[in-house]
Order: C-alpha cells, then structure tokens, then sequence
C-alpha cells in the first residue's frame, strides 16, 4: 500500500489524506487544554478496504503522540484501532 502523507487541516478541524481525489479524513476538536476528540472518520467507498482509514488513524495517532496531547476517541472507528493496537491507549483520558 502506498504510504500517504498526513495534513493538519486547521481551518477544517480535520487530518486528511489526499489520495487520488479522494479524502479520506478524521474530524476533530481540540481544547485549549491539550485534549482532542476525534468525532468522525470518513473514507470514501471506493478506498474502503484498501488499509487507507488504518493508515490514517495510525498516523493521527502519531501526530497526537508527537505533540503530547490527551485523546478522547469519540470515533467508533477509532476507538475499535485502539482496541486492535492496545499501545495506544496510553493516549486516551482516563474517566
């Protein structure tokens, strides 16, 4: 699978990938003290199945780790990443 690059959309409250058109995305909230929820994950279906959402949570989840912030999984479809790769859970509030 080809490895995608990972964009901040600020303005948008979103991680994306640009991927041949398409936008695969996260949205988020963040607070102002040092939360971030991750609400919705959208892959568009003529990527479903391709590993493209597990790359893309995979690398949200780094960027968070990377910038140090507490994360509240919101996202069934995050929450079920987690579930699969436990080591990230180290990144979830607790409560």
């Amino acid at each position: 699978m080809k490895n995608y690059d990972l964009i901040d959309n600020v303005d948008e409250n979103q991680y994306e990938f640009h991927v041949d058109g398409y936008l695969p995305k996260i949205e988020y909230i963040k607070t102002n003290n040092g939360e971030i929820y991750l609400t919705h994950t959208e892959v568009p279906v003529d990527l479903e199945g391709q590993g493209v959402g597990s790359q893309l949570v995979k690398k949200v989840l780094e960027d968070i780790d990377t910038k140090s912030l507490r994360l509240v999984p919101l996202c069934p479809f995050v929450a079920a990443y987690i579930d699969r790769h436990p080591d990230w859970r180290r990144l979830v509030i607790r409560g």
